[in-house]
């Protein structure tokens, strides 16, 4: 893997990033802004109840179009450009996969490492959910997961490949994933809980909120998997076309 390769995967990664984007986006704006529109008016009729009103700096139409469009562009692109990074690290070293199979289990990495091992500590809340005074620290407590379990994956990774001479794959894998898990779960047990739902919020709407971003991210992961994938074989591998259009040219010639 020369720089040349890397900078190639680099952009090609932040243009799957961006075209998956585009799905992620469009995936948000159907699932996920209709229950933040149903929480904002369950917190507007709440706060109206106890008399605080509040200036709206940004309109909520601009938030739903322009403001969420930015948001999950710049996401994809960012987070595209990285796992193109990890995807160079990855290939070759996990394993005898192939470029787009390599992607996919970068991009299934990711999904799991970034995404999901935090979501299940800290899920996504819509407006209205969490107190505002903690929100400082319920974000840091969320990056922190973010941080903890990719540090954890990694070490999961480095450990399994340590332990395959001695165990075998299959084993060294198994070993690996069970400290993976063990690991997890005391992140889970000594880092405090940041969830605080009011009385009365619908827990159906908090459920589809939930699932609703849980969605985005799987379009956002596979799609970029499937794209990427995609590019780098294209890039990495010869096509077979070509080496087809090559032997009846060396026939003839013999």
């Amino acid at each position: 893997m020369n720089s040349v390769s890397v900078r190639a995967l680099l952009v090609r990664g932040m243009l799957a990033g961006l075209a998956t984007g585009v799905l992620a986006l469009i995936t948000a704006y159907l699932l996920g802004e209709p229950h933040v529109d149903s929480a904002i008016a369950f917190e507007e009729a709440h706060s109206h109840d106890h008399g605080h009103d509040e200036v709206e700096l940004v309109s909520r139409t601009m938030q739903a179009t322009g403001g969420l469009a930015t948001g999950v562009l710049v996401y994809g692109v960012a987070l595209g450009g990285i796992a193109a990074l990890a995807f160079c690290v990855a290939l070759g070293r996990i394993g005898r996969f192939g470029p787009r199979a390599t992607a996919g289990l970068v991009a299934l990495g990711a999904f799991v490492a970034v995404f999901l091992v935090p979501f299940l500590k800290y899920p996504a809340n819509p407006p209205a959910v969490g107190d505002p005074d903690t929100l400082d620290q319920r974000t840091a407590l969320f990056f922190l997961m973010i941080a903890l379990s990719v540090l954890l994956a990694v070490a999961a990774v480095i450990l399994g490949r340590r332990l395959a001479p001695r165990l075998g794959n299959w084993n060294a894998t198994v070993a690996a994933c069970a400290a993976l898990v063990v690991a997890i779960g005391l992140a889970y047990a000594f880092l405090p809980s940041g969830d605080n739902v009011p009385e009365h919020f619908p827990a159906t709407l908090l459920w589809e909120f939930r699932m609703s971003s849980l969605a985005i991210e799987l379009v956002l992961w596979t799609g970029f998997g499937l794209i990427f994938g995609e590019l780098a074989e294209r890039l990495l591998v010869p096509k077979a076309a070509e080496r087809d259009e090559r032997q009846p040219e060396t026939a003839a010639v013999s």
